[in-house]
Formats: C-alpha cells, sequence, structure tokens
C-alpha cells in the first residue's frame, strides 16, 4: 500500500504516509476522517501535524508503545512549554514592575530636591516614603504596608499623582 515516517515529536509533530496510488490514498483518508482522525493530503502523501491527531492515527494501527512513547514526549514538550510561558509572563512583570518603580523613585527625588515633596499630603508622602524604601515591591506590595491598606489602583492613582507633581502638571 505505501510506507511512511513519523518524524521525532520533540522537534515537531509530522506523521506522513506516502502511497503508491491516488486511490489507496483518497480511501485511506475517508477511513480514517470516518474514525475520526483528521488527515491532509498532498499529492501521493497523507500527512498529519498534530500531536493529538498522530496519537489517534498510532493507536488505530495498533502502535501502542509508539502511542506510550509519543505521548510521553508530548507531555513533557507541553508542560516545558507552559512553564517557559510562565517564566516569560513573571520576567516580563518583574521588568515592568521594576522599570516603573524606578520613574517613581526618580520622580519623588526630584521632589525631595525641589522642597515639593513637604508640600504633599500626607497620603501622598506616604506612598512615597513606602516606594523609596521598598523599591523591588508591587503595587499590591506597597498597599499593603500603608497604615490604612490600599488595592492596587489606589497605590497607582497615588504615584501617579506624585510623577504628575514632579513633572509640573
Amino acid at each position: 500500500m505505501g510506507s511512511g515516517s513519523v518524524n521525532n515529536p520533540n522537534k515537531e509533530y509530522h506523521l506522513e504516509v506516502d502511497f503508491v496510488n491516488k486511490q489507496n490514498l483518497e480511501k485511506s483518508i475517508e477511513i480514517l476522517q470516518n474514525l475520526g482522525v483528521h488527515v491532509k493530503s498532498f499529492q501521493s502523501s497523507m500527512y498529519i501535524k498534530d500531536g493529538e491527531e498522530i496519537s489517534k492515527f498510532l493507536a488505530l494501527i495498533g502502535a501502542g508503545k509508539a502511542v506510550m512513547s509519543f505521548e510521553d514526549i508530548r507531555i513533557q514538550k507541553e508542560m516545558r512549554g507552559k512553564v517557559n510561558r510562565l517564566v516569560n509572563c513573571e520576567t516580563a512583570n518583574l521588568n515592568k514592575t521594576i522599570n516603573a518603580s524606578v520613574l517613581q523613585i526618580s520622580a519623588i527625588k526630584k521632589l525631595q530636591e525641589t522642597g515639593q515633596f513637604n508640600k504633599l499630603d500626607d497620603n501622598l508622602k506616604e506612598i512615597a516614603i513606602l516606594r523609596l524604601e521598598n523599591p523591588n515591591k508591587s503595587l499590591i506590595e506597597l498597599g499593603q504596608l500603608l497604615k490604612d491598606p490600599l488595592g492596587k489602583s489606589g497605590v497607582n492613582y497615588r504615584l501617579k499623582k506624585i510623577m504628575e507633581i514632579a513633572d509640573g502638571k
């Protein structure tokens, strides 16, 4: 009928079967689709590029050990992807927090240097002092340190107000 191959799933998902004639290709595709396996074709080849569909195909042809091996690799690959996404997201959030903190601290120091700091109301002074003492803390963490705790939006509002005053707005 034909011959086929499955790529190393650590790199990409690709199963391909080459057929000696078009009729065998079309009949095989029809059977597989009736069994719920989504396949595509090109010239005299049938191929699958989805991991789930490759597993279904291997199970249908009775390749149980291959399914287990394939799924093990697929699960590890998926977990590595999830971990990488979480790490990237956390890194982006930390960078955002640090960049915002640097701008806020710069504005606070500018107010101190120009003598405007003492003119701030007590709520703005309190958050400014906390920001200077805790440059790596998130807005939520800063809000929890306040005498009267505030949420993220309240802390953000106060720090933006400080920055506007420092910019002369």
